[in-house]
């Protein structure tokens, strides 16, 4: 079994603190403090731009990427880091459309991101070929996969409620109808456990802030399917894409395998602090990650709803059919949050009624649950939240 208690003490949570947004922003590895000073000193500092080779710098994007390949079922060689979730969404899809010429739909849902569809959105506007993005509920996925989509694209966990899809007989049933797949891992990896192998997946994405700890603005990855690494075109031919970079010639060549997805020079601090907080997770389990994450969100819905009747439950009780998160709706959402956070619980809210609240084993244990679902009946009993304070909107919710 998971030692919860050892892996708890690897995260710098402040004293009284019950952090419960890790799916937003996960706490600081206490590993990353020293790990990122040293590279700082002993590696900046003394080899400068030497750091490239002596230290390993220009190798990290692959490294790094077959430790979080690990923790999503993907084989080495089939990961890589490097920009922002966004271009890898963009990369993703541009390459599975372009896999898939003879269709015209990028299907995905409601519930995905809507950074997602804003890509997807700007894509088919730059291709200028009569593609079109059709979203759905999530519930009519599965009847709207037909012979007209290209390309089936989906968070496999909502953001807002913690729905989860599932991976592989979603995707089964795009590759029968001649669809590839494009998975958005951002509320999932770390979460739960995940076999893109297993499932099929084409094309996956992910942030790495959330659930694996790598500090705001972490970069993100992306995974190829081994049967499309020598085909995916890079549709973003940056430099280090290019089959040799110091080369510089003047013509793209695309480079071998899943460094073709490699498009500018990788944020080597940024990495360092994500391959600081990858440590973490050796010697995890991601069924007892599994276990526990269902266990603590189920009893905060049951506390929840016992000491709170004004709050309505935004996600599925069905733990297998739900990610690591749990909200609720009420008209004053924002403001009940506020209250919260004021009161040391940190949770988030989104638009249009959300109290949102992830749930990390790692770090997070019933003690917090407890605590916090007492502090939320509180402040629901005694209208704490309506308080003009709490009514203030700041520029991040």
């Amino acid at each position: 079994m998971t030692d919860f208690a050892r892996t708890r003490a690897l995260f710098d949570i402040p004293e009284g603190m019950i952090y419960l947004d890790g799916n937003s922003l996960g706490p600081l590895p206490v590993a990353a403090k020293e790990r990122v000073a040293t590279m700082l000193a002993d590696e900046w500092g003394k080899h400068l731009i030497k750091g490239w080779n002596a230290a390993g710098w220009m190798n990290q994007s692959r490294r790094i990427g077959d430790r979080v390949g690990k923790l999503i079922g993907a084989p080495e060689g089939t990961t890589i880091m490097g920009d922002t979730l966004s271009i890898k969404v963009y990369q993703a899809l541009a390459a599975a459309l372009d896999l898939n010429p003879g269709r015209q739909v990028v299907l995905s849902d409601s519930g995905n991101f809507p950074s997602d569809l804003y890509m997807a959105q700007g894509l088919i506007g730059s291709l200028g070929r009569g593609l079109e993005l059709k979203v759905v509920e999530p519930e009519a996925v599965a009847d709207a996969i037909d012979e007209t989509v290209a390309v089936l694209m989906l968070t496999e966990v909502d953001y807002r409620t913690g729905r989860l899809h599932d991976m592989k007989a979603l995707t089964a049933k795009a590759h029968a109808a001649g669809a590839l797949t494009v998975w958005d891992l951002a509320h999932s990896a770390g979460a739960l456990p995940v076999d893109l192998i297993g499932a099929g997946a084409d094309f996956a994405v992910g942030c790495t802030y959330k659930y694996l700890n790598g500090g705001p603005g972490a970069p993100a990855f992306i995974y190829v399917a081994p049967k499309h690494l020598e085909t995916a075109r890079p549709a973003l031919s940056g430099w280090l894409g290019h089959e040799a970079p110091f080369a510089f010639d003047l013509d793209y060549r695309a480079g071998a395998g899943i460094d073709r997805m490699r498009v500018g020079t990788p944020p080597v601090i940024a990495l360092t602090v994500l391959d600081a907080a990858l440590d973490a997770w050796e010697g995890v389990s991601m069924a007892d990650v599994r276990a526990t994450s269902i266990a603590l969100c189920d009893l905060f819905i049951a506390e929840v709803e016992k000491r709170c009747p004004d709050l309505v439950l935004a996600t599925t009780r069905d733990g297998e059919r739900r990610g690591s998160q749990v909200s609720f709706r009420h008209p004053q959402g924002y403001a009940i949050m506020q209250a919260l956070i004021a009161r040391n619980v940190i949770g988030d809210f989104r638009a249009p009624d959300a109290i949102r609240f992830g749930f990390t084993p790692l770090y997070i244990g019933e003690k917090d649950v407890l605590g916090a679902a007492a502090i939320l009946e509180t402040i629901m009993k005694d209208r704490l939240w309506d308080r003009p304070e709490y009514h203030r909107k700041a520029a991040v919710t």
